[in-house]
């Protein structure tokens, strides 16, 4: 099984390596992690949808259409990790048996590995790479045209409504992006190992704590009930 640890994670059955604990955690951390880039992307066509045609939002983005898009979003995040835990199937160990890494990652995996099989080096990272810079383009696009339509605009309210409402999104999804890409998108050779481990885990622990405080700031509920705390403290003070 591997424990996370400061320094390394430890693979206390050398032989096999890729028993179904590896796996799991492998597996798990590339489906949440690929439905979330394929929600944000959701997310961000909704929201142009909104602001597009905000009487018609509840027709266009009905339940049904919800649910096709989380459906869709768990699947990719599936797909991708099949082909995650296939290279680590591929793999052959029989070296050390430490890996240098917070969880059961695929590259640090690779590394152990005394069999070097390209495919399963390449493989994912093209697939990861090109599931980011497709959300990527999806999420880019619905805010160019967010912003045309905002600018547009004649009251200035409404622009502040609309800039406003799309705030939380755009924070949550540069937090995410910025991290992943970091770690699978640039090459391995322009930062340390410590730099990766503590990166991924921002993006794995800590942005996920984060984004419903990011999603909620937004809700009118939620900052009259700020408001009222931090007047209460002032008060105590």
């Amino acid at each position: 099984m591997c424990l996370g640890g400061q320094a390394s994670t430890t693979v206390h059955h050398a032989f096999p390596y890729h028993t179904g604990t590896h796996i799991v955690q492998l597996g798990s951390d590339v489906v949440f992690g690929t439905a979330e880039c394929f929600l944000l992307a959701a997310m961000a066509y909704d929201h142009y949808v909104a602001t597009r045609s905000p009487l018609l939002y509840s027709t266009h983005m009905s339940s049904r259409v919800c649910i096709v898009l989380l459906a869709a979003s768990y699947l990719g995040g599936w797909v991708n990790a099949s082909s995650f835990t296939g290279c680590l199937l591929s793999l052959t160990f029989c070296g050390p048996n430490k890996i240098n890494h917070v969880f059961c990652d695929l590259p640090p995996l690779v590394k152990l590995s005394c069999t070097h099989i390209y495919v399963a080096e390449v493989s994912p990272a093209i697939l990861g790479g090109s599931i980011i810079v497709i959300t990527l383009f999806i999420i880019a696009v619905s805010y160019l045209y967010i912003l045309h339509l905002v600018l547009n605009m004649h009251p200035t309210e409404g622009r502040h409504k609309a800039f406003s409402f799309c705030t939380s999104h755009l924070s949550a999804a540069t937090l995410f992006y910025d991290t992943v890409t970091f770690v699978y998108v640039i090459p391995k050779s322009s930062h340390s190992s410590d730099d990766i481990k503590v990166v991924s885990v921002f993006y794995t622990v800590v942005v996920p704590m984060l984004n419903p405080l990011i999603y909620s700031l937004r809700n009118k509920e939620v900052k009259e009930a700020m408001r009222k705390l931090m007047a209460r403290k002032n008060r105590s003070f």
